[in-house]
């Protein structure tokens, strides 16, 4: 009986989340998750019962799940007691609703999985030796002893390859693969990943998986794809796997197609699989010839891009360490896994191949019962800046081959290689990167073209694209809040690509410096100029900024990467007259000191500027006139003293200033006044500025600005009446600025806005009636504590549309801190 009361208990679950859903508004969106998961595996538990019923088994193993379930109902009926001021409370139990959908997941995905297939497997153990017999002898029938090729020179066949005898790492995500696979919704389901990473031994893994096999039986068909592929080759194969001796003659592409879907709808009622191996960016048009509307029909494809315009993606990850150190040291030391290479050593090899399994593979096979010497000598080029394909040619040839399909998109792979100016294990802001691709590929402002380029690169599994707020793609900067990282391997790749011309001819120069070990060439480098257009220096803890000078007049982007509380900018700032944008990050604990900041002021065409992490001394000398800087961003800045006693008015220093981003500035308590004298102020961003109680009252002479943005600004209280002068402002963010307790009488004077986020205003209890007459405005994003503010107003603005948000607990603004 114990199938029956896991199958009662799931449905008692299931009930009180329905009913809890109706009532707990506050965990409404961790509910929707909790039901879509328990809807899912419901009917798996009654194949369980079958398959108990057939072996005339019992079922002890769910004894502990159903514990678990009854848990969770107790907290889901726990979530409608909570009340919606208390925010402790709410976050606590969305998180343990969460964990409990996690938990559910993971049983299915693993243990419920794995219990299916054992019975799956005894129920037909006999069968399938019967079958191993069978095809045995239709090889023979079919291909003779020692193969058969055809007339028409096919040859080959479409049987599941078979799978390398030592594999780590690929259980968990087999049988993940598997879940989504068998989704009765999904029809296509991509497999993706970078070159070298598994995804065809994957793919293999679950082709001749015992549970797979029952399902789809001799109906697996493994088809290799070409960057050019031959449909009709293709075809013509999968007609000599089922055995047919005269294969049909195709007049074209779609003949085949045609064909093929006839052949496979005479199968009836039998379920079938197609894998389709290595399918190249830009073939998605052979994956939508190849689907089918016949039922139980799939398709698997493994690529090293994430394709568009199917089912569902599964994206396979790396190795984690454990996994890398068991696959190398196989590799390495095949006897026992053991030698005299000390652990110390194998493992910073291992660090160096970063988790992929390719390069563990070929770095392994190359110090397969070398001296320990070799090894040491590895390690030392590696740490040297000598980078790991310049002594594997295999490794670096695997993966190319991504880089070159994108000649055909030469900004995308050129946004690629910009990609390795920024240090490894590091987020890399869109924003920044903007910044940097506006002035060197003329891309757009609003970051359309700049998010595009980053999403070409993720679904090229290039990159990794990180969204931390989800309401944050508005229209006029779709790069907000956007964040991208990149795997050490690909990032050295990215290097590699910018160094193989000789250093005088290359467009970038990057370089990694420890200590105060210069790279190779250093020295006789600086004695003359370097015509580089993109410079980027990161150094650490212990590195001399003071020892070095470089001739580089026509750099238009510098990149100063440091880890240091005290870092001073180089002198050769004073000589860099065509810079247009300059990015300064601390990747240190504590804000650092810049020393001689007053090099800024030679920048004569600086455009912008980014800060991220340092304190800045004060603006108060006219050195620091920037007369052609358009964007300034202070990040995790201390500003404090950049604004006190300034005695230069700022539209003198920076007339033509027009976008200011001020992000996690914790000591801002006031905005400086002499901000709101910025008259050519377009766009001005405040975010995560808790300390921030108000705007000063001449905010309201920022006339021509169009976007504000004080996002996360928690204790600012309210909004000065003048911001009914800036009626060319369209976009007004003021979401989470919990203390935010009225707006200003004046909003109907906002003539121009057009966009409202006041998302977790929870201070609010009322608007001014003036909003009535916010006649351009078209959206309201909110949550349900505040949509309702609105609803006496929603008959007088027609065009108006309330977007009420699902609750958003994301702490992924941490980021900010660097570790």
């Amino acid at each position: 009986m114990a199938d029956l009361i896991l199958g009662a208990v799931v449905g008692e679950l299931l009930a009180a989340v329905i009913e809890a859903t109706k009532q707990a508004i506050n965990f409404k969106s961790s509910l929707d998750n909790l039901k879509t998961t328990l809807i899912a595996i419901q009917p798996f538990f009654d194949e369980i019962e079958k398959l108990n019923k057939l072996l005339d088994a019992r079922k002890e193993e769910t004894g502990m799940f159903i514990d678990r379930l009854k848990e969770g109902k107790n907290l889901v009926l726990k979530c409608s007691t909570i009340k919606s001021w208390n925010v402790y409370k709410k976050i606590r139990y969305n998180k343990k609703l969460t964990d409990l959908d996690s938990s559910l997941l993971r049983f299915f995905q693993i243990d419920v999985q794995a219990l299916m297939a054992r019975d799956s497997k005894k129920i037909l153990v006999g069968v399938n030796d019967n079958d191993q017999k069978l095809d045995r002898i239709l090889s023979i029938l079919k291909n003779g002893v020692g193969g058969s090729r055809y007339s028409n020179g096919v040859s080959g066949s479409c049987t599941v390859p078979g799978v390398p005898h030592f594999i780590v790492g690929l259980d968990v995500p087999l049988q993940e693969l598997k879940v989504m696979l068998l989704k009765d919704e999904v029809s296509v389901v991509v497999l993706s990943a970078p070159g070298g990473c598994g995804k065809t031994t994957l793919a293999k893994m679950l082709g001749r998986d015992d549970e797979i096999k029952a399902i789809y039986g001799a109906n697996i068909f493994f088809v290799n794809v070409s960057k050019t592929p031959n449909i009709k080759v293709m075809v013509q194969k999968l007609f000599q796997h089922q055995g047919c001796h005269q294969l049909p003659e195709f007049q074209s592409d779609d003949d085949a197609i045609n064909q093929l879907e006839n052949f496979l709808e005479q199968k009836g009622h039998d379920r079938i699989l197609l894998v389709l191996d290595d399918v190249w960016p830009g073939s998605e048009s052979l994956i939508q010839d190849f689907k089918f509307q016949i039922p139980g029909y799939k398709i698997l494809v493994t690529s090293r891009s994430e394709l568009t315009g199917f089912d569902s993606t599964y994206r396979l990850k790396l190795l984690n360490d454990q996994d890398a150190i068991t696959l190398f040291r196989h590799l390495a030391f095949p006897q026992d896994g053991t030698s005299n290479v000390p652990d110390d050593l194998v493992n910073e090899v291992v660090k160096g191949c970063g988790g992929f399994p390719l390069a563990l593979t070929v770095v392994a096979r190359s110090l397969y019962k070398k001296h320990e010497v070799i090894w040491r000598s590895t390690v030392k080029k590696w740490s040297e800046g000598q980078s790991i394909f310049d002594s594997n040619t295999e490794l670096l040839k695997r993966l190319q081959t991504s880089l070159d399909a994108l000649e055909e998109m030469p900004i995308v792979k050129e946004c690629y290689v910009d990609l390795g100016s920024f240090p490894e294990d590091q987020r890399i802001p869109a924003s920044a990167l903007k910044d940097m691709w506006v002035e060197m590929y003329n891309l757009d402002e609003d970051g359309m073209d700049t998010l595009v380029n980053l999403i070409e690169l993720s679904n090229r599994n290039l990159a990794n694209l990180v969204l931390t707020r989800k309401d944050s793609s508005e229209v006029d900067d779709y790069c907000n809040e956007q964040f991208v990282t990149q795997h050490d391997l690909l990032r050295e790749l990215a290097i590699y690509q910018s160094n193989r011309a000789p250093i005088e001819q290359r467009t970038r120069l990057i370089m990694d410096i420890s200590g105060n070990n210069h790279p190779r060439g250093w020295i006789e480098q600086i004695s003359q100029p370097i015509h580089a257009h993109l410079l980027s220096i990161s150094t650490d803890e212990t590195f001399s900024s003071s020892c070095y000078d470089l001739q580089v007049p026509e750099v238009k982007i510098l990149i100063l990467n440091f880890r240091t509380g005290n870092f001073t900018l180089p002198q050769f700032l004073e000589r860099m007259d065509r810079l247009k944008v300059l990015i300064i990050t601390n990747y240190g604990f504590s804000p650092a000191e810049l020393n001689d900041f007053l090099l800024l002021g030679y920048l004569s065409n600086l455009k912008r500027i980014r800060l991220e992490h340092v304190s800045i001394p004060s603006l108060s000398t006219s050195v620091l006139e920037l007369r052609n800087l358009r964007k300034i961003s202070l990040i995790m800045c201390e500003i404090a003293k950049a604004f006190e006693n300034c005695t230069m008015e700022l539209p003198h220093l920076w007339p033509n200033l027009e976008h200011m981003d001020i992000d996690c500035c914790y000591d801002l308590f006031e905005l400086p006044a002499g901000l709101c004298n910025l008259i050519h102020l377009r766009k001005l961003n405040i975010t995560y500025c808790h300390e921030l109680r108000a705007l000063p009252e001449g905010f309201g002479n920022l006339t021509n600005l169009e976007v504000l943005r004080l996002h996360s600004c928690t204790k600012l209280y309210d909004l000065p009446e003048s911001i009914g002068s800036l009626q060319k402002l369209r976009f007004l963010d003021m979401s989470d600025c919990l203390r935010l307790g009225k707006l200003p009488t004046r909003m109907d004077k906002l003539c121009g806005l057009r966009t409202l986020h006041m998302r977790g205003c929870r201070g609010l209890e009322e608007l001014p009636t003036s909003v009535m007459d916010l006649k351009q405005l078209k959206d309201v994003i909110c949550d349900e504590e505040t949509a309702y503010l609105w609803e006496p107003y929603e008959s007088y603005l027609v065009n108006l549309k309330i977007n009420v948000l699902k609750e958003d607990i994301n702490l992924n603004w941490l980021h900010n801190f660097h570790p």
